[in-house]
């Protein structure tokens, strides 16, 4: 399985990271390819431009060369890994530009003959979304999860219903100890190993 991996923290020796490595290993343990997108390290533009906007529902809506190679790793892709934190009860800015910047009409969706959309990534067979919360799984809960709600609910709208997908939370990671950030660490590469 080829797995495109898009990691979304501005820190290298963050958590977040070190999740990233082990969902990367698991991966590799499991016999499948690992495409890594880690967003800050690339520079990547969380905001859409102006000249993309214009261009959105054109027949070239990828202007800029770093997106389209991350499109083109997502059309070869059978696996979306989402590895990032919850910051403000959603999605880190780097990981909703990407979903708006790459998954644009061609890629996370088509028009068909009537101009209804269809999902335009019906070859990925599995997305898992891994993310770190500061706060307990309670409020979590209570706040509604957006990046949860997004990953899990919202992206499957451009892979179709039939698409697995699962989610690994790590809850209360400002007071957790060095033991409940392992045994997550292990839980996700143990996840991505197994993967099918």
């Amino acid at each position: 399985m080829r797995a495109v991996v898009v990691i979304a923290h501005p820190d290298p020796a963050s958590f977040t990271h070190a999740v990233a490595a082990r969902v990367v290993a698991g991966l590799a343990a499991g016999g499948h390819v690992a495409v890594v997108h880690d967003l800050h390290a690339d520079g990547f533009r969380a905001a859409m431009s102006d000249e993309e906007r214009q261009a959105y529902h054109g027949d070239r809506p990828i202007v800029d060369p770093l997106v389209r190679r991350y499109a083109d790793d997502v059309l070869a892709a059978d696996a979306l890994v989402f590895v990032q934190p919850c910051w403000w009860g959603g999605l880190p800015a780097l990981s909703k530009g990407w979903l708006e910047r790459v998954l644009v009409p061609g890629v996370g969706f088509v028009f068909d003959e009537a101009g209804a959309v269809r999902p335009g990534l019906r070859h990925v067979r599995r997305i898992v979304g891994v993310s770190t919360y500061g706060s307990r799984r309670l409020y979590v809960r209570a706040v509604n999860d957006g990046g949860r709600r997004t990953i899990l609910r919202a992206l499957r709208l451009c892979t179709g219903v039939r698409t697995r997908s699962r989610w690994l939370g790590m809850y209360s990671l400002d007071t957790s100890t060095a033991r409940d950030r392992e045994r997550f660490l292990a839980r996700c590469e143990r996840a991505c190993r197994s993967l099918r």
